[in-house]
C-alpha cells in the first residue's frame, strides 16, 4: 500500500497522523536501542529520586516536598516566579547532559533553539517564552536535597539557601532579551561545586528520544527516568519490591500530587507504566498481584541503559 493510500484509510482504522507519527518514533527508538545506537541524555540524581510538581501549583503555593527513603527534596519557589513544574524538569536534564558531555562545571550553549531542537519542541514564540519562564523558576528557587540529618544541619548553619548554580549568563538577562536577537551570544551556567560533583558521581543515563517524546507528559517522564535509575541500582539477578504507599511509598517520590484514594494512584501508575513499556519493552517492572508494590528486576544487562553510569 502506498503512503497516500495509507493516509486515506487512517481515519477508518482509528489511526490519526499524530498516532502514526508516535508509532514511527517508537519503532525508531526500539531499533536504535537494538542496534546500540541510542543517544543518551543525563539527569541529576536529586530530580530522579524526588520529582518536581507535575502541574502548575495553586497561586500562593511556594513550597514543594518529596521523599525517597532517607532523602528529601525541598523546594521553595521565588515569590515572583513561583515553583518549577511540568516541562521545567527538562532544564536539569539539559544542564546535566551538557555538564557530562562538556566535562566541566561551566556549561555553554549558543542559543535557546538548541534546547528546543534537542527535545524536539517547536521553535516558536510560545516555547521560547516557556523556556525563559522555566529557567527563571529553576534558578529562582531555593532547593535542598539530602538526608533529613543534613537538612537539620543546613538549617542551623546556613539559613539563606542551597543552590545548584553559582552563576548564569543567559539570553533573557541581557539588554536585548529576545532569543532571536541573541542567537550569536554564548550562554553560560556555572554549576555549584556540590551539584557538579553530584552529577559527576551519579550521572543517570536516559534515552534522549524517549525524553523528547515524553516532554509533554511529565508524570510518565518521571516514572521512566526513575525506573531507569532504580532498575540499574538493583544487583544482577535480584528484585526489589517498592511500596506504592506509606512513608517509603512511590507516591511520595514522584512529582505526582497526593491522591485522595489509593485506587486512583494505582490506576494512574498502571497507565504510566503501559506508556513507558511502549517505548521501553524491556522495562523490568510490574505491579504486584495485590497492588501494594511495584516489583522491579535488575536492568544490568538491559540495552536501554548504558554501562559505566556511576549511579
Amino acid at each position: 500500500m502506498s503512503f497516500n493510500s495509507l493516509q486515506s484509510v487512517l481515519p477508518a482504522i482509528g489511526l490519526t497522523k499524530r498516532k502514526t507519527k508516535k508509532l514511527d518514533a517508537i519503532c525508531l527508538a526500539r531499533e536504535e536501542r537494538r542496534n546500540g545506537k541510542q543517544e543518551l541524555s543525563y539527569q541529576a540524581r536529586p530530580f530522579v529520586l524526588c520529582g518536581i510538581p507535575l502541574r502548575r501549583p495553586p497561586i500562593g503555593q511556594l513550597t514543594h516536598t518529596r521523599r525517597n527513603g532517607k532523602f528529601a527534596l525541598d523546594i521553595v519557589g521565588h515569590p515572583r516566579f513561583g515553583l518549577p513544574f511540568g516541562q521545567d524538569r527538562l532544564i536539569p536534564v539539559w544542564i546535566a547532559t551538557l555538564a557530562v558531555l562538556q566535562k566541566s562545571r561551566l556549561v555553554r550553549f549558543a542559543c535557546p533553539s538548541q534546547m528546543l531542537d534537542y527535545f524536539e519542541l517547536p521553535k516558536n514564540g510560545y516555547h521560547y517564552e516557556r523556556i525563559v519562564q522555566g529557567f527563571q523558576r529553576i534558578f529562582g528557587a531555593t532547593i535542598f536535597f539530602g538526608t533529613e540529618e543534613q537538612r537539620q544541619k543546613a538549617v542551623v548553619l546556613d539559613s539563606a539557601r542551597f543552590h545548584f548554580f553559582d552563576r548564569m549568563h543567559l539570553w533573557y538577562n541581557r539588554e536585548h532579551p529576545s532569543p532571536r536577537n541573541g542567537n550569536e551570544l554564548e550562554n553560560t551556567i556555572m554549576l555549584s561545586e556540590a551539584f557538579h560533583s553530584e552529577i559527576d558521581r551519579h550521572k543517570i543515563p536516559i534515552e534522549r528520544r524517549v525524553v523528547a517524546a515524553l516532554a509533554n507528559a511529565p508524570g510518565i517522564l518521571d516514572l521512566y527516568v526513575w525506573l531507569a535509575w532504580r532498575s540499574w541500582t538493583i544487583e544482577a539477578g535480584r528484585q526489589a519490591r517498592v511500596p506504592l504507599f506509606g512513608s517509603m511509598g512511590l507516591d511520595q517520590q514522584l512529582g505526582s500530587k497526593e491522591y485522595g484514594r489509593e485506587r486512583d494512584f494505582r490506576q494512574k501508575l498502571a497507565k504510566w507504566l503501559r506508556e513507558v513499556k511502549a517505548w521501553w519493552p524491556e522495562c523490568p517492572a510490574a505491579a504486584s498481584p495485590d497492588g501494594r508494590f511495584l516489583i522491579i528486576s535488575s536492568a544490568k544487562s538491559s540495552p536501554a541503559i548504558s554501562a559505566g553510569t556511576g549511579v
